[in-house]
């Protein structure tokens, strides 16, 4: 399951994110990859624990906890602080074929989470740079992604993904990872699109129709099921 979410962060929201991680000093993004990614992984980021990482990334939560359509592909039990790197052409930056580590931990708070999926958030506009395509694959073949600045998108942590090369300019991102209440994919991924029909309906009939309300209560049912808090 990849599925974008729009407008997680306005224009002016990205503007001003790129302005102050501009003034920062940058490092190797080799520190946060595993044994493996480490071999493949050619960019920079912002350094995880400092304090300007800290601040944009608990801004990225705090609207994430407020949209309907990332709560309901994602159903998030915790959600690790967002870090943020960059490609650059200058460098030759790219990040080859991997896969996530199944396991991720936070220094500062002690937070551990299982990946169960992965988030990259756009702060750059596809325009101010060739390259730098994140591909993730799956049963059904390369999936190519490339969004707008402020747009999210969220895949499997258990995928095979990688970036690739940046000939012009810079891609710049947030990325992160999360472990949802609902660990089976393909169940989240029924709850998902029975959400996405209940709300069509809502829109058409109002939510205080009959079949609404009962569609309703089975995708309640279905998460009180399969969830795990």
């Amino acid at each position: 399951m990849l599925i974008c979410v729009p407008g997680v962060l306005s224009k002016d929201d990205v503007a001003e994110f790129r302005r102050i991680m501009d003034g920062c000093a940058w490092e190797d993004g080799r520190s946060t990859a595993g044994a493996q990614s480490a071999l493949v992984k050619s960019n920079e980021q912002l350094p995880p624990d400092g304090e300007v990482s800290r601040k944009l990334g608990n801004r990225i939560l705090s609207v994430l906890t407020a949209n309907p359509r990332f709560i309901s592909a994602a159903i998030p039990l915790q959600i690790f602080p967002p870090l943020f790197n960059r490609y650059a052409a200058a460098d030759g930056h790219h990040f080859g074929i991997h896969v996530d580590n199944a396991v991720r931990g936070d220094r500062l708070t002690g937070l551990r989470i299982r990946t169960d999926l992965s988030v990259t958030l756009f702060l750059a506009e596809p325009d101010e740079y060739d390259g730098g395509e994140l591909v993730v694959e799956d049963l059904y073949g390369s999936h190519e992604v490339k969004l707008p600045a402020g747009d999210l998108v969220l895949y499997p942590a258990s995928s095979l993904h990688m970036v690739t090369p940046v000939t012009r300019g810079r891609r710049v991102a947030s990325f992160f990872w999360l472990q949802s209440m609902v660990r089976d994919a393909h169940a989240r991924s029924l709850i998902f699109d029975l959400d996405c029909a209940i709300q069509s309906l809502c829109e058409r009939l109002g939510r205080d129709d009959p079949e609404t309300v009962k569609l309703t209560g089975i995708y309640h049912n279905l998460i009180r099921h399969w969830a795990e808090v």
